[in-house]
């Protein structure tokens, strides 16, 4: 086949984009490393699997797989309206919440205009600046010895909005520290934001939260017209295979993001399972529990291999080494263990490990205590 430089043919926020790198699959690691009875805890997915609810709802869908899905996504829309207590015009339907992020940046920057975002923020928040060709302005974390390390620092995110801000992207709790902020003041930051400023508040991991001080950001969305709020199906509803996400937002913002949406970018079994999974609180209240216990399992383990913690209200830990990470990943992916080096965030010597099975906690635990000493 012959070749030619498309490079130059590219926009030019692309030519220069890294683009997103996600957690190595099992089938992977096995092929390339000839390990056998791997586990992966690398990408923050629920280890009870999916909800049952969401299952069997599947099943009744697979007759009509040679027909498109609901467009619209009317009764997935009409039920995340009735639980956030909205009406269906203010929700965006993304392939995963990824998708939405990348909505909201299309809508809202182009060259010339900014995003703002904490240093350790969600590695799609830079992507899609980026991609548009905007100006992404990185406020400072806060520090490693501050009681949430590596945090948003709300004052230095406010610092660097300006009048060609358009998107303020908070995550709460925070990918990849797990980090949080109080929802008070929170609410405070989204209320000082002037009006040409969108506040994106990704709250992938909130029902694991077991804290009630994140405060619900949905519920503040008739207060603030500028305030959107992103949430998936990927991490405690157990869907990640289905790829569902959304977004609430004011009905003038949800009307701008349904114009760049792929008409059927969420699939027929994706909605259907999504709308079952919303009515199965048993499974998520379970999900909680083995989360909260697997947090203290790892806690407590890596505290006995000397690492620090960063305190978390998510689904996984975020551990620091006196050892690059990298190395300490590379072992591990001997040991048939999958773990996520953070180095592309500037971490170099952390690792964050989902919280899995009590099995899986504990047999990451005793890989580590292997490959480290």
């Amino acid at each position: 086949m012959k070749t030619m430089n498309f490079e130059n043919l590219a926009v030019p926020g692309v030519r220069e984009l890294r683009p997103y790198t996600p957690g190595k699959p099992i089938s992977e690691l096995e092929r390339e490393y000839g390990v056998t009875n791997s586990i992966k805890l690398a990408s923050n997915e629920n280890p009870l699997g999916a909800s049952p609810r969401a299952i069997d709802a599947i099943r009744g869908e697979l007759d009509d797989l040679a027909l498109y899905p609901d467009a619209n996504g009317f009764e997935l829309k009409k039920a995340l309206s009735e639980k956030h207590g909205v009406e269906p015009g203010c929700v965006t339907l993304g392939n995963g919440s990824n998708d939405v992020l990348v909505f909201l940046a299309q809508v809202f920057l182009q060259p010339g205009l900014e995003s703002v975002f904490s240093r350790y923020a969600f590695a799609v928040y830079p992507i899609a600046t980026q991609m548009m060709g905007a100006i992404a302005r990185i406020a400072p974390a806060l520090p490693a010895d501050h009681p949430m390390p590596f945090g948003h620092d709300l004052r230095a995110l406010y610092e660097n909005v300006g009048p060609n801000t358009r998107l303020v992207f908070v995550a709460n709790p925070n990918n990849p520290t797990g980090t949080w902020l109080k929802g008070d003041r929170l609410k405070d930051f989204v209320g000082s934001l002037p009006p040409h400023v969108i506040c994106v508040i990704d709250e992938a991991y909130t029902e694991y939260a077991q804290s009630t001080e994140l405060g619900d950001a949905s519920t503040w969305l008739e207060e603030f017209p500028n305030l959107v709020v992103t949430r998936t199906f990927s991490k405690a509803y157990g869907l990640a295979a289905l790829r569902v996400g959304y977004a609430l937002s004011n009905p003038g913002v949800a009307d701008l993001l349904n114009r760049v949406r792929p008409a059927f970018n969420v699939n027929s079994l994706g909605l259907t399972a999504a709308r079952a999974a919303l009515g199965d609180a048993e499974f998520i209240d379970r999900s909680c529990r083995m989360n909260a216990e697997g947090l203290e399992q790892l806690r407590e383990g890596l505290n006995e291999l000397g690492a620090s913690i960063v305190p978390s209200a998510a689904n996984f830990i975020l551990a620091g080494f006196e050892q690059e990470a990298n190395d300490l990943n590379e072992k591990l992916l001997r040991e048939g263990v999958i773990v996520r080096p953070v180095g592309n965030y500037g971490l170099e010597h952390h690792l964050r490990i989902t919280i899995g099975t009590r099995q899986q906690n504990a047999r990451v635990l005793d890989a580590l205590q292997r490959v480290m000493s």
